[in-house]
């Protein structure tokens, strides 16, 4: 009878244990710092910070671009298009290199960053939409639940995270940043980040940028989907913009991350 009495303790643990972790994640409101101007032609696809810049990739055939911008001033200092052939997706940095993705060619393209001269490419199955870094390796996303974790030296895949939010698949993944230990991806047609745990692929907690719409004002009207993360580590400002937007915004880091000090 002890014996059973012990079973039955440790069984209700462990279905307390599943009841807690399948339940979903918290959801954080963005609270806006500061806005920029941004270009209302920009697709944009891609979007990351680094030595002062925003270095931002834009899609649709004919009209995929790679740039460098300066934010306060939105002046475009260096810029590249690829052939009308390709559909232009996610960016990411890796040292001096930046990575490229296109659509459904399965290729990626790597330019320096200094010059935008090619310098490479890379293959992959299947399609390319958002990409990051997170120090050793590249993240890639396609649209489904599951990341694909890559070698940037050739794109083999290392493994796979499988993205949920308690016991729900979180598919529509797209653009990707890695900001402070976590991957923060947008979700396709909404307006909503997920914050991803890289090892276990569980959200932690959602970030709702539907602020950032409202502050559009009627320029709403011609804006597409909140697509475009880049984080500062430096200071800890996160930049978040959409498809022909006009306006790029920053905001602060949710309460359980704290802001880098100055």
């Amino acid at each position: 009878m002890r014996r059973f009495f012990c079973f039955l303790a440790v069984t209700l643990a462990v279905l307390l244990s599943c009841a807690c972790s399948a339940q979903p994640a918290d959801t954080h409101t963005a609270a806006i710092g500061a806005e920029f101007a941004h270009d209302t032609s920009a697709f944009t696809q891609g979007l990351l910070y680094y030595d002062d810049a925003l270095y931002e990739s834009t899609g649709q055939y004919g009209q995929s671009r790679l740039r460098q911008v300066e934010p306060a001033s939105n002046t475009v200092t260096r810029e590249l298009r690829l052939p009308d052939r390709y559909f232009g997706e996610g960016l990411a940095r890796v040292g001096d290199h930046l990575f490229w993705l296109t659509w459904r060619s399965g290729r990626a393209f790597v330019f320096d960053i200094h010059s935008f001269e090619q310098i490479g490419t890379r293959r992959y199955d299947g399609e390319g939409w958002g990409l990051t870094y997170d120090g050793r390796r590249l993240i890639m996303s396609d649209g489904s639940a599951t990341l694909r974790v890559l070698e940037p030296s050739d794109f083999s895949v290392v493994r796979r995270i499988e993205v949920h939010d308690g016991g729900r698949a979180v598919d529509k993944l797209n653009e990707l940043e890695y900001v402070d230990g976590e991957i923060w991806a947008n979700i396709w047609y909404s307006d909503r980040i997920a914050r991803i745990d890289p090892d276990s692929g569980a959200v932690l907690a959602w970030l709702d940028a539907s602020p950032l719409r409202t502050a559009l004002g009627p320029a709403a009207d011609g804006a597409n989907v909140l697509n475009g993360i880049a984080w500062d580590a430096d200071s800890g400002r996160i930049y978040l913009t959409g498809k022909y937007w006009p306006k790029i915004f920053t905001v602060a880091p949710p309460p359980d991350i704290p802001p880098t000090l100055d």
